[in-house]
């Protein structure tokens, strides 16, 4: 059973160039001139790279069934990620680079999504957003919230964002693990 550029949906998986990609977005065009065509933004599975293909109306894709496996992030064990398949509770090794740079804002009991399409792990999707500690960041001083910046901060998970200069030491802040763009600060409640 194959797929066109008719039931193209957001989300959907399908076998481009010997890889699986997913559809972000998509849209249908036609021209005065010409043939139809479609325009989108893919993702790429096995590494999470962007890009944007055009197709002609009409054309035929084999669909991937992607399949996603709730694991948690245990811990660190050297260059190598330890998650844990929340199915069957076995512990599974992976490298840093097969997660990507949402790596660097993993912490312990994380949920992380495996992608897996006929029975091989391609990618890992971690949570859009994520909410961590401030481990280290300069003093604000009185008068820096007139001029908006930003200053470096460290996380607890060793990522570093710039955040506004009002957020101290301890703080949790949340942050955006697609652009590691700081979002806001999160009060906690005692």
């Amino acid at each position: 059973m194959s797929i066109d550029t008719s039931n193209f949906k957001n989300g959907i998986s399908l076998y481009l160039d010997n890889d699986v990609y997913s559809i972000i977005e998509f849209q249908h065009v036609k021209p005065g001139k010409g043939g139809a065509f479609v325009r989108t933004k893919l993702r790429r599975i096995r590494n999470g790279s962007v890009i944007e293909k055009t197709f002609r109306s009409g054309e035929k894709f084999d669909p991937a069934f992607l399949e996603k496996k709730k694991m948690q992030f245990l811990y660190e064990q050297g260059s190598e990620l330890v998650l844990m398949d929340l199915d069957t509770y076995e512990q599974i090794p992976v490298s840093r680079e097969s997660i990507g740079d949402g790596a660097k804002y993993l912490k312990e009991e994380m949920e992380v999504v495996a992608l897996e399409v006929d029975g091989d792990i391609l990618g890992y999707e971690i949570p859009a957003t994520v909410e961590l500690e401030v481990a280290e960041t300069d003093p604000s001083f009185k008068g820096d919230t007139v001029s908006g910046g930003s200053k470096p901060a460290k996380l607890v998970t060793g990522a570093t964002v710039q955040v506004p200069f009002h957020i101290s030491q301890g703080d949790t802040v949340k942050v955006d693990t697609r652009s590691g763009e700081y979002l806001e600060r999160v009060k906690i409640s005692n």
